[in-house]
Formats: structure tokens, C-alpha cells, sequence
């Protein structure tokens, strides 16, 4: 079984992709030229609007993970992954009603500078250098990962696709500042969205309508919706996806400076909050993408799976063999995904690079040089080259990461479960001090990381993950076309590994060590991080911490205080009692002064009068 390779309208659809979006950046730079502050490059001087924001938002975080990644997972372990939207939906009004308000209120370029206003500098310079750390490892996986699919399908050389890619995205990014990210953002979503239906559409075609999809999927076990297994140790239920997912995407739109700076840039915290809901349903619309294209690998090879075939060597690169074997009849179609898969890695890997230049630059320089304005213009765009390179050479170690919707969960969760427990602990919990908040970073930390080790070392056996049957019995090739032992045969990892003898205490504690499921990393940082931090300000005298109301939470902040009272004004006026005196006046007209309640004063009268 083979399948196709690029044509010339391939190439000019891919290329033309990366020309537009160099072209984006070189507008911006040419329409700022002179009149561009530092602050202006790193959040659009503010006066960026809803839509073009919400639509950055979505594909900022909805990357090549979301093309590639998504629909394996669906074909692997099912369509229940669609519970992942009551996690989009949980985090966006959660956002929206926590952690905007109070973040917008402090008009700051770097999110961890609130974290020295509400605690002190050192907690800021940590979190920033674990944020640092932690985006260079997601940006090194996001930008393999476009990469891999282009190097499985076309034979392009895997490190010339890695530097192509992170050279355009750094170019654009350098040249225009977020304003060139942003509209980019927009151009490039358009390109995922139409890469998704090419084959989407195709597929269904091919396999004779959606109700046959369906159908396939039905009788492969795929429609596994009605899993409400309690089980933490589960890789997906509707649980796992929908408690750990909201704690994972409340922290990448909540503590995540990448997308902070998103909604920070809108001209009002209106624009900020429909943004927000807006990119809500852009989420849910590539999520639903996402799951159906699922759907359309399990019912086209329902009876061979190239993965068992040994025809991809990974599950990440399912999708690109999908492409090469339906859409290489139609040209241009083939080349139009792999744009929307590098499309998904230059919008993701263009808002970290912002984001990296924008807290070095405010939380490690500004505070201790005294640059001039246009010396820190320079330094900001020299950083954003520097952290383009540094992304391109961690895309290395994506290789050895495994999955890479799995890698960046644990990479995401392990450090921003407990930022987000920090960002918490500030702005819900006003007697929350800084002992409390770096006890409960570091406690949190260290929970995070113990449980990802664990199962890095001992991954969960196929009884917890539960793969969905796979088969290649209907396969059509000969033994000759196909080098069996060049490619290994997918197997799940079982939690014994084969050791010594003299080890077997380590395989023990191998059969006894389950870790949950690794959606769940995030919401033990967090957790572990607010109980201990509030734990630690109680008994060091947090009780009589005085906070600055605007770096809390105040009820007039929310969305909900102001539609409580909106409908209760309303339903007071329908019962007549917001303002009995008016509503009498309206009806029997003005008060007669002579009958009015006065009190009268006896002791100013002429005392001569009692004579």
C-alpha cells in the first residue's frame, strides 16, 4: 500500500502560506517604523479589538497538537475526548470572571509582575524563570511536530523542517511585534480550518456519507461517550477530561503570559471579555474538527491500521498518511494541510516567542538597567531572535518526549498547575502572604514533578489507558513491499520493564505504582500549592496581610454581580418598590407641603408669645 507525494501546487500553496505570513510582519514593521515604543511591540498599544484577538487566542494554543495529535487520539482511545470542551467552556468563564478583571485592572506588560505587587520580587523572578523554562520545552515540541509530519509524508529532511519553520515564524515575529502575531493569527486560522475540511469532506465522500462514519466508528468502539468512570488513574473520562482539562486550560489563559498578553492588549475589558467568548467558539468548532477527523481514520482503515502495519512509525503521523493516501488526486489539497499544520506551529511558536521577549525584557532587565526607549525597542526584538533560535534548537528533544498532545500536557502541568494555584492564592485569598505563596509554589512544584516522574518511569499499563482494538487484517501488500522489521510494531508500554534480577524491589514497586491520568498533574500543582500556601499564611500571622483592593477580586468585578443586580432592579420596579415615593407622585400628583412630615422647633419662638 502506497500512497502519493507532493505536486508543484503543493509547494505553491505551502509557500505561498509562509509568504503571507512574512508579508503580515513586514507591514507592521513598515507601518510602526519611528513611532514604536517597547511597550507598543509587546502589546499592541493597546488598542487592539475583539475579534482579531479572540481569533489569536484560539489558534495561539490550537497548534500543530490540534491537527495532528487530536484525531490520533480519537483513533486510538475514542471520541469520549469530546467531553474536552466542558473543560473550554469551565476555564473561559472562569477567566473571564476570576482572573481578567483583576489582571486588565493592573495595566502591566509582564502577567508575573502582579505576582510583585501582590507578594514580592522574588516570587515574581521565580515564576518567570519557571515559565521560561517550561515554554521553551512546549515551542521545541510544537515546532517537531510539523516537522515530523512533513519528513513522514514528502521526504523533506527533518531538521531542514524544523529551521524553515522557526526562522519564518521568528522573521514575522521580530519585524511586526504582537500586532504582526495577531493578524497572523487570523490569516493562519483561516488556513487550519480549510486543511481540516479538505479532508474532512474528502473522507466522507470516500467512505460514502457521514452516516457510514459514523456507523464505522460505532462498530470499532469509537462513540465510547458514556464513560463516567470515577477512576482517577483513567486516561479519559469525562472526569479526567473535564476536571483536569479546566485546571489545565484555566491556567494557559489565566497565568500563561502568552495569552495574558492577548486579552491585556484589547482597548477595553469589554473587547477583553468577548474576545474571550468569541475564541470559545473557535475552540469548539477545531475540538469538533478534531474528533470527526478521528472518526474519518477509524472507519477508512478500520480493517488496516497503518500503525500496526508498521506504515508510521508514530500515531502523530496518522493524519499526514490520511492526506497522502486520499488527497493526492486533487493537488494543491495535499499541500493546503501541511500548511494548516505549519500554520497551527507558526501561531503557537510566534505568541511564545512574544511572550519570552516580554518577560525577560520586563521582569529580568527594565528593573535593573535604565535603558532608554529606544535602546529597549532593540533589546526586545534582539530577544525575540534569541528565543527563536533557542525554540528551533529544543525542538530536538521532542523526539524522545513520546505522543506530543501527551508530552505537552505533563510539560504544561507539571510547572503550570502550581503558577495558577499561586495566581489563586493572590487574587482570591486577600490574607494569603508571600511565606505562604513561595511555601505553596515550591510545595506544588514538588508534587507535580513527583507524580510526572512516576509516570515517566512507569507508565501506566494498557488496563488504565484501555486502547481501542486495531487491526491490519484487511491490508492489501505483499510481504516484499513492506520491511517489516524497519519500523516497531506500536505496542502500549507495560509497567514492567525487564531488569536484573538484583532489581526486583523496583519491580514491584512497578506493578504496584499507578499514576493518574496525566490530565490530573495539573490540578495536584494547583491544589497542593493554595492548601499549603494558605496553610503556611495562617500560621505566619496572614491574618493581618492588608491588600490593595485592585489586586483582589471584587465582587463589582464579575459578569454575574452586575446581571444579578440588573435583574433585580428590574424585578423590584415590575413589584413597584424600588421607589414608592415616585410612583405615588405619578399618581395622584406633587406632595402637599401641609401634610408633610417636618419637625417643628419650639425653642427659637419669641418667648414673649406664652404671655
Amino acid at each position: 500500500m502506497s500512497v502519493g507525494s507532493f505536486v508543484v501546487a503543493d509547494y505553491v500553496v505551502f509557500v505561498l502560506m509562509l509568504v503571507v505570513s512574512t508579508a503580515i510582519g513586514i507591514y507592521y514593521a513598515w507601518a510602526g517604523k519611528g513611532k514604536e515604543t517597547s511597550r507598543d511591540f509587546l502589546m499592541g498599544g493597546r488598542r487592539l479589538t475583539a475579534l482579531p484577538v479572540s481569533m489569536s487566542l484560539t489558534t495561539s494554543f490550537m497548534s500543530s497538537i490540534t491537527v495532528l495529535s487530536n484525531p490520533a487520539e480519537v483513533y486510538i482511545y475514542g471520541a469520549v475526548f469530546i467531553y474536552v470542551g466542558t473543560a473550554y467552556i469551565l476555564s473561559v468563564m472562569v477567566v473571564s470572571e476570576v482572573f481578567l478583571p483583576v489582571l486588565y485592572r493592573q495595566s502591566i506588560t509582564s502577567t508575573y509582575e502582579y505576582l510583585e505587587l501582590r507578594f514580592n520580587r522574588a516570587i515574581r523572578l521565580l515564576v518567570t524563570v519557571l515559565f521560561i523554562v517550561h515554554t521553551i520545552l512546549f515551542t521545541g515540541v510544537i515546532i517537531y511536530g510539523p516537522a515530523l509530519a512533513l519528513n513522514q509524508v514528502i521526504d523533506m529532511d527533518l531538521w531542514a523542517g524544523i529551521i524553515s519553520t522557526g526562522i519564518v515564524c521568528t522573521l514575522y515575529c521580530t519585524l511586526g511585534g504582537l500586532k504582526a502575531v495577531v493578524w497572523t493569527d487570523v490569516f493562519q486560522m483561516g488556513i487550519m480550518l480549510a486543511g481540516y475540511m479538505s479532508v474532512i469532506i474528502k473522507a466522507v465522500i470516500l467512505q460514502g456519507g457521514v452516516r457510514t462514519i459514523i456507523s464505522d466508528s460505532q462498530q470499532g468502539g469509537r462513540l465510547n461517550f458514556w464513560d463516567f468512570d470515577i477512576n482517577p488513574l483513567r486516561r479519559h473520562t469525562f472526569w479526567t477530561l473535564a476536571i483536569g482539562g479546566t485546571f489545565l486550560w484555566v491556567a494557559v489563559y489565566g497565568a500563561n503570559q502568552a495569552q495574558v498578553q492577548r486579552y491585556m492588549s484589547c482597548k477595553s475589558i469589554t473587547h477583553a471579555r468577548v474576545a474571550l467568548y468569541i475564541n470559545l467558539l473557535g475552540l469548539c468548532a477545531f475540538l469538533t474538527s478534531s474528533v470527526f477527523a478521528g472518526m474519518c481514520l477509524s472507519s477508512v482503515y478500520k480493517n488496516c491500521d497503518p500503525w500496526t502495519a508498521g506504515l508510521v512509525s508514530a500515531p502523530d503521523q496518522l493524519m499526514p498518511y490520511l492526506v497522502m493516501d486520499i488527497l493526492t488526486g486533487d493537488p494543491g489539497l495535499p499541500g493546503l494541510f501541511f500548511a494548516a499544520v505549519c500554520s497551527g506551529c507558526l501561531s503557537t511558536v510566534s505568541s511564545t516567542i512574544n511572550a519570552l521577549a516580554a518577560v525577560t525584557l520586563e521582569d529580568l532587565i527594565k528593573p535593573y538597567t535604565n535603558m532608554s526607549e529606544k535602546h529597549l525597542l532593540w533589546m526586545v526584538k534582539g530577544l525575540s531572535i534569541f528565543y527563536g533560535a533557542l525554540c528551533i534548537s529544543m525542538a530536538g528533544l521532542a523526539s524522545v518526549m513520546g505522543g506530543m498532545m501527551q508530552a505537552v500536557a505533563i510539560i504544561g502541568g507539571a510547572a503550570g498547575g502550581p503558577i495558577l494555584g499561586l495566581f489563586t492564592l493572590g487574587i482570591l485569598c486577600p490574607f494569603a502572604n508571600s511565606r505562604g505563596a513561595l511555601s505553596g509554589l515550591v510545595s506544588g512544584l514538588v508534587a507535580s514533578l513527583c507524580v510526572t516522574v512516576g509516570f515517566l518511569i512507569y507508565p501506566p499499563p494498557p488496563e488504565i489507558t484501555r486502547p481501542l482494538p486495531l487491526t491490519a487484517e484487511g491490508c492489501n501488500f505483499t510481504t516484499d513491499s513492506l520491511n517489516w522489521t524497519s519500523t516497531a510494531l506500536p505496542t502500549e508500554p507495560t509497567s514492567i520493564t525487564t531488569a536484573p534480577v538484583q532489581n526486583s524491589d523496583d519491580e514491584l514497586l512497578a506493578v504496584n505504582w499507578h499514576s493518574p491520568s496525566y490530565l490530573y498533574f495539573g490540578p495536584i500543582g494547583t491544589v497542593t500549592t493554595i492548601s499549603v500556601g494558605l496553610i503556611i499564611s495562617l500560621l505566619t500571622g496572614g491574618w493581618r496581610t492588608r491588600v490593595e483592593s485592585k489586586l483582589s477580586l471584587m465582587k463589582e468585578d464579575t459578569t454575574s454581580y452586575h446581571l444579578f443586580q440588573f435583574f433585580k432592579d428590574r424585578a423590584m420596579r415590575r413589584a413597584g418598590k424600588l421607589d414608592l415615593t415616585k410612583n405615588a407622585e405619578k399618581k395622584v400628583g406633587n406632595t402637599n407641603p401641609a401634610f408633610c412630615d417636618t419637625e417643628m422647633d419650639f425653642t427659637s419662638s419669641n418667648p414673649t408669645s406664652n404671655n
